[in-house]
C-alpha cells in the first residue's frame, strides 16, 4: 500500500472502512470499539506508518496524558528517602501508565503545598497518585484540601473520609489475622508487637487489631507490656526490641508491623544472644526484597505491589474519565521462610 505524505487518522478511516472517530477510539484502545475493529485499525495504522501526534491530541482534550506520582519522604538508611516497599510498586505504576499511553511524573510530596495547582491546574498532570503519608492525623488536612478542590487523585493505604473509592489498600486486618494464625499453629502465643498501634498509623493499627483479635478468639490475651512503638525503619525496630529486652520482657514470638521493623528486631535479638526462630519466631509485613536476603530469611505477610500499582493507575484513569470506581481492598498472602 502506497501513501503520499504523512498519514492522518482520516487516511486510516478511509482504508479501514470506518469513521475517523472510530479510529481515534480504537487507537486509544477504547472498550467502545470491538476487538476486531481495533485490530483492523491498528494494522492499518502500522501499514501507513501512522504516529499519534500526542501534543495535538492533548491540546484538543485539554489533558496532558501524564499522571503525577507523589512520594512521601521517609527516613531511610540511604539518601533516597523512599521506603523500599514503594520501589516495586513504582515499577508497576510505571508499566501500567505506559500500557495506557500515559507518561509518569515522579516527585516528593514535600516539594509543594498545593498539589492541584502544581499539577492539574497547570496541566502538568491529569491526576495524582499519593504513596505514603507519615502521621495520618496530620495528613488528613492535605487529603481534605484535595477533596475541596475536586482534585482527581488516589492514594495507597490512607483512607479518605467518605470516599472509599479514592483508596487502594491491602486488607491489613486480614494480614494481622494470617500472622496470628501462623504463630498459633506453631504454638508461639507469648507474643510481642512492634509498630504504632494507634490512629496515627491506621495501617499498622489494623494489622495489630487483626492480630490481637485472632488471639482473643483462641482465648489468648496479648500483654500491653509487650507492645513497643516503632515507625517503619530498621533502626526503630532495632531500638524498640532492645527496649523490650532491656526491661526483661520475655516473649517467644514477635509480629512486626513492617519488614523493615522486623529486620531491625532480628538484629536486636541476635545481639542479645536470642536465637531466631528457636527462641523467638518473627513475622514481618510487606515482603520487600530484603526480606528474603536477611539471615535467617523473614517470614512475612505479602502485599501485592504489582496489582496495587495497576489498580492505582486504573482507578485514577476511571476517575479522570468520570467513570464509577469501587473501593479496592487487596488480599494479603503469608510467605513462610526461616524466621
Amino acid at each position: 500500500m502506497k501513501h503520499k505524505g504523512k498519514a492522518t487518522s482520516f487516511d486510516i478511516a478511509h482504508y479501514a472502512g470506518v469513521s475517523q472517530s472510530t479510529v481515534s477510539r480504537a487507537l486509544r484502545n477504547s472498550p467502545l470499539v470491538n476487538e476486531e475493529t481495533r485490530r483492523k485499525v491498528h494494522e492499518m495504522a502500522a501499514k501507513l506508518n501512522y504516529k499519534v501526534d500526542k501534543n495535538a491530541s492533548n491540546l484538543r482534550t485539554q489533558q496532558s496524558s501524564t499522571l503525577a506520582l507523589l512520594l512521601f519522604e521517609d527516613p531511610t538508611t540511604d539518601e533516597s528517602q523512599i521506603n523500599p516497599f514503594f520501589l516495586s510498586m513504582l515499577g508497576s505504576i510505571t508499566r501500567a501508565c505506559s500500557k495506557e499511553g500515559y507518561d509518569l511524573l515522579v516527585s516528593f510530596q514535600s516539594s509543594s503545598q498545593d498539589w492541584r495547582a502544581d499539577y492539574e491546574d497547570s496541566h502538568r498532570a491529569d491526576g495524582i497518585i499519593l504513596l505514603g503519608y507519615g502521621d495520618y492525623l496530620d495528613y488528613q488536612s492535605r487529603l481534605q484540601q484535595l477533596l475541596d478542590q475536586d482534585t482527581k487523585f488516589v492514594c495507597w493505604g490512607a483512607k479518605v473520609d467518605g470516599r472509599e473509592d479514592l483508596s487502594v489498600s491491602c486488607d491489613n486486618y486480614g494480614g494481622g489475622q494470617l500472622a496470628a494464625k501462623y504463630l498459633i499453629e506453631h504454638k508461639r502465643t507469648d507474643c510481642a508487637f512492634i509498630g504504632d498501634a494507634s490512629e496515627h498509623s491506621p495501617e499498622f493499627f489494623a494489622r495489630y487489631e487483626g492480630f490481637k483479635n485472632t488471639f482473643e478468639q483462641h482465648n489468648i490475651t496479648l500483654s500491653e507490656r509487650k507492645i513497643a512503638n516503632a515507625i517503619s525503619t530498621e533502626d526503630s525496630g532495632y531500638h524498640a526490641t532492645k527496649s523490650l529486652i532491656a526491661n526483661n520482657i520475655s516473649f517467644n514470638a514477635l509480629f512486626a508491623a513492617s519488614d523493615l521493623i522486623a529486620i531491625g528486631a532480628i538484629r536486636a535479638l541476635q545481639e542479645a544472644g536470642i536465637l531466631v526462630p528457636n527462641d523467638v519466631r518473627v513475622v514481618g509485613f510487606d515482603n520487600i526484597p530484603a526480606a528474603s536476603y536477611v539471615s535467617p530469611s523473614l517470614t512475612t505477610i505479602e502485599q501485592n505491589t504489582t496489582l496495587a500499582g495497576q489498580m492505582l493507575v486504573s482507578n485514577l484513569l476511571n476517575l479522570i474519565k468520570g467513570e464509577k470506581v469501587e473501593c479496592t481492598l487487596l488480599p494479603p498472602n503469608l510467605i513462610v521462610r526461616n524466621t
